[in-house]
């Protein structure tokens, strides 16, 4: 009679990949190296990264903190200042709605030339902004395709406001919905289903429905989209023509102060722009952290 077969005592099954799993379990770095790179992401963090920052804050302030605020209430500075606001605060939301538009047409639907209109999105960050805002004044310019009518109708594009809001909107617009897109594709069109089946129309699907999810993506977007308009250089420096008090945003301004060898003012001004990208690092983690947790709970759903 035959004896049954006690499994129990038997070896498990070897995977096919636990040779693998063997070898690389014994490759491992020693402490040294693991301290070496450490301290070698250290040295380059403080040489490249905090050292400029912290020599733009001492030179703001090495002649007192009297010259520090005369520098920022000039007003040349404050027209700077406020001029950098107002170009963020219309293009901010103008690539806001273009994100949400883009990325739900990429997400949520199919049609033909999908892949193009990404590669679209996807275009500021392959141009240079100087290029783009070559591209404009060749538009718009005295000498450009559209320059002489709007000559003849009294209407400034560039060395004007409306110019450097193209600009600023060119080179950031892509922030806003790259951010959104792999966040709306994790998610996937279930929810949004249910809610159509259950009756809702595509406005109350998207308030109801998708803007909740995408909230935390939406903001992280945003955040670095705002912190890239107030920064812009490149594109903003050709269009705008640094019309001292009229056109000059926070870093052209800092441009022509150093220019100028105004050095405390230069780097005053400077920080101003220094203390936004402290505060859209710290944003920019809390973001991170909120849209991971969000991530976490779609895969889990």
């Amino acid at each position: 009679m035959t004896q049954p077969v006690d499994h129990s005592l038997q070896d498990p099954p070897k995977l096919p990949f636990e040779p693998l799993i063997q070898r690389n379990a014994v490759i491992t770095e020693q402490p040294w190296v693991r301290w070496l790179l450490i301290a070698t992401a250290l040295i380059f963090l403080a040489g490249f990264l905090l050292l400029p920052l912290v020599a733009v804050f001492v030179e703001a302030l090495r002649n007192g903190l009297g010259t520090y605020v005369e520098a920022v209430k000039d007003p040349d500075a404050l027209s700077a200042i406020k001029l950098t606001l107002v170009v963020a605060a219309i293009a901010v939301p103008l690539n806001m709605l273009f994100g949400v538009a883009a990325a739900w047409a990429v997400t949520k639907h199919q049609f033909r030339g999908k892949q193009f209109l990404i590669t679209l999105i996807d275009l500021p960050f392959s141009v240079s902004p100087v290029v783009s805002g070559l591209i404009y004044v060749l538009i718009f310019g005295a000498q450009g395709y559209l320059g002489p009518w709007m000559s003849d109708h009294d209407f400034k594009v560039i060395f004007a406001i409306p110019g450097i809001v193209l600009a600023t909107i060119f080179v950031t617009f892509p922030f806003v919905a790259r951010e959104l897109i792999p966040l709306m594709q994790e998610q996937g069109t279930d929810d949004e289903q249910a809610a159509l089946s259950l009756g809702a129309s595509g406005w109350q699907t998207f308030t109801r429905v998708t803007l909740p999810n995408i909230k935390w993506g939406l903001l992280y977007g945003v955040l670095l989209c705002n912190a890239r308009a107030m920064g812009e250089f490149g594109a903003v420096s050709v269009v705008s023509g640094h019309i001292r008090g009229m056109t000059n945003t926070m870093p052209l301004h800092v441009e022509i102060l150093y220019n100028e060898y105004n050095f405390a003012a230069a780097f005053a001004v400077a920080s101003l722009l220094a203390l936004l990208a402290l505060l859209t690092l710290v944003l920019k983690s809390y973001l991170e952290w909120r849209l991971g947790d969000e991530l976490s709970a779609t895969r889990k759903h």
